[in-house]
């Protein structure tokens, strides 16, 4: 049985990192340019730092391979938004934001994962998806 929840796990993780490039690439050709991704700390996880113009933006990305239970946006809940926006605190202390302006956007991705493989993909692209 652990065997089974590992690779599950595995599998899992690979499709979340295979979301979160394709949502890099999604914010390049948007002309958004990429500062870091998985930024760390105890209170939370920032999937990517971007900037888009003036703002800074603390981008969530969220997949699912069907909306069965809930839709990737539903996932986004104010627990997750008030984590993103603690850890985004921190990253701005970290490096110096103070005047620049901040904006928290969401990358919602469905699609179909087959032999561990992200396919079919629709994504949509949520600009200020929250606020403080």
């Amino acid at each position: 049985m652990k065997f089974i929840e590992k690779l599950l796990s595995k599998n899992s993780y690979d499709i979340g990192k295979q979301a979160e490039n394709e949502a890099v690439k999604i914010l390049k050709r948007m002309k958004y340019e990429i500062i870091a991704r998985n930024f760390y700390t105890r209170l939370g996880e920032i999937d990517i730092v971007a900037r888009d113009g003036e703002y800074i933006c603390f981008v969530e990305v969220r997949m699912r391979k069907n909306n069965k239970f809930g839709s990737p946006a539903d996932t986004i809940d104010i627990h997750k938004q008030r984590k993103i926006i603690n850890t985004a605190k921190v990253y701005a202390a970290k490096n110096g934001i103070y005047d620049t302006p901040m904006r928290f956007d969401a990358i919602l991705i469905n699609g179909d994962t087959e032999h561990g493989k992200l396919h079919n993909i629709k994504a949509e692209v949520i600009k200020d998806a929250f606020r403080l």
